[in-house]
């Protein structure tokens, strides 16, 4: 009886594995090199580790296999490219613009926003939105983005020789910034003890969400929202989509008072909302939009939860990484202060928008600092049908990861590739570079819509800090350990100290 019953176990084992792991889409892809598959499961064992280990396991897999390799993970098939021509097949068009299944698990956080969206749905807020976007309607953001750039000034004058982790710091600068600007409203005291929160709250979402990554078996919404995970989510999001709600209904309340109007723009061939006097914030476009029917009251909770993470954490955590390099690269400071005395003189005024073209060298190392340390390391398509990447065919239905960081760290592409080298991004050092060597903002038709906003304002803080700090090196870049976040975190804080410049 025994025996009967070990062998029936053993076919059924065998006839998983061949569901599982010898299907038609799997056969396809394991002809691309990848790691070697374990009985049923696949892949499957090998992510499940600590997210330290999870971005270090994908540099090693990058290593090994140079350019292009497959993961199997039942129901997944993932191709992994980290090459300028393959990256361009894949996102210079809408053929392979939706997103693939792992950013379901974004679903209850941001739903159907631009992130997430695709098809018609897309089209139409990515129209709704882009004239924010435009520069005459940033530079009427710019004068917050300066006044909240001496407030951290001044906030930094009290801790003089000491490290700071100037992550907190620029998380505050930029989720205050996105506010005031796209979403039209100041961060009361009430709504700052909300903000302090929904920081935290996005911090522990994350990697909640890493978390989930890894276990397949939780990517069953009715499995994951009975486990103690989706609890932890369910109280993060709770927090999150409060805050926003209270934006959204803060400037809802002040609408009316303004007299905005939704009308055409002949010029630019887009829909924009203004008052008689001028165009207006991101927040104030979807309520007017919603008025004509456009978009419903879901629809501006789901640009708003999307806009206020992208706007906020991502430009924070470029310009941690950024000020550990220029605190590590005294050479690299120096000149771009030079660069702002060259402007500037000895003069005190404040940094204008108009100044922000003539910081070359400043444009450079952010580039620079893009490149090593990109905030969003890694996107992910559908392959909507079947294509050919490096050599290896790649069957319609799999998953295609792009991952950036190993992108931007190519020696092929840089050369000292690991070296902090603003040079790089000086006009005639980028001529016959490949147009999707460097993408820190993704590329093609769903790169990142505010792209322009956020080195706007990185640079109009930086060139703050630089006139009246020193900065000195606390965290070298030998001290980062990556984490495996939905964007590129350090496991610890980034700390820099600042000492008044003479």
């Amino acid at each position: 009886m025994i025996a009967y019953l070990l062998i029936a176990i053993i076919v059924v084992l065998c006839f998983a594995e061949v569901y599982l792991n010898q299907n038609k889409l799997a056969r396809k892809l394991k002809k691309i090199p990848g790691p070697k598959d374990v009985f049923i499961v696949g892949n499957g064992l090998e992510i499940i580790v600590s997210p330290v280990e999870l971005f270090k396991l994908g540099r090693k897999y990058a290593n090994k296999w140079k350019g292009i390799y497959r993961i199997w993970a039942y129901p997944f098939g993932a191709v992994n490219i980290y090459n300028p021509e393959d990256i361009e097949i894949v996102v210079s068009t809408m053929k392979h613009s939706e997103k693939s299944p792992i950013y379901k698990l974004l679903k209850p956080w941001l739903r159907d926003g631009l992130l997430l969206s695709s098809g018609t749905k897309w089209q139409q807020r990515r129209k709704i939105l882009t004239p924010t976007f435009h520069f005459n309607i940033l530079r009427q953001f710019y004068v917050t983005l300066e006044e909240n750039s001496r407030r951290l000034v001044e906030k930094l004058s009290t801790t003089l020789g000491e490290p700071v982790n100037v992550t907190p710091l620029f998380s505050e600068y930029t989720l205050n910034s996105i506010c005031e600007t796209a979403m039209g409203t100041q961060l009361s005291e009430e709504i700052s003890k909300s903000a302090k929160s929904y920081k935290e709250a996005i911090y522990k979402l994350g990697n909640y969400l890493v978390e989930r990554f890894v276990r397949i078996y939780l990517y069953s919404d009715f499995l994951f929202n009975f486990s103690t995970l989706g609890k932890k989510q369910k109280k993060a999001l709770e927090t999150i989509h409060r805050f926003t709600e209270k934006v959204i209904h803060d400037r809802k309340s002040n609408f009316d008072e303004q007299k905005l109007i939704y009308t055409d723009d002949d010029d630019d061939e887009h829909l924009y909302v203004h008052t008689k006097k001028k165009k207006t914030a991101m927040l104030d476009l979807l309520i007017s939009a919603e008025r004509e029917g456009l978009i419903d009251d879901l629809g501006i909770k789901e640009e708003v939860d999307t806009f206020m993470f992208e706007g906020h954490d991502t430009t924070a955590v470029g310009l941690s990484f950024f000020l550990m390099l220029l605190a590590n690269n005294k050479g690299a400071q120096e000149k771009i202060v030079t660069e702002l005395y060259d402007i500037f003189g000895d003069s005190k005024r404040p940094v204008s928008v108009e100044d922000l073209p003539k910081m070359k060298y400043l444009e450079c190392c952010i580039k620079e600092s893009l490149r090593l340390y990109p905030p969003v390391h890694f996107i992910s398509r559908t392959i909507s049908e079947t294509v050919v990447l490096s050599n290896y065919t790649v069957p319609a239905g799999s998953l295609c990861h792009i991952h950036i960081y190993d992108l931007h760290r190519r020696e092929d592409l840089f050369k000292d590739a690991l070296k902090f080298d603003p040079d790089r991004f000086l006009p005639e050092n980028c001529i016959g570079r490949h147009p999707y060597a460097y993408i820190p903002f993704s590329a093609g038709p769903r790169n990142c819509i505010g792209q322009k906003f956020a080195i706007m304002e990185m640079k109009c803080v930086v060139a703050t800090i630089l006139r009246n700090y020193t900065l000195l090196p606390v965290t070298r870049p030998s001290d980062i350990e990556i984490i495996a976040d939905i964007v590129m975190r350090n496991n610890g804080p980034i700390n820099v100290k600042f000492e008044r410049r003479i």
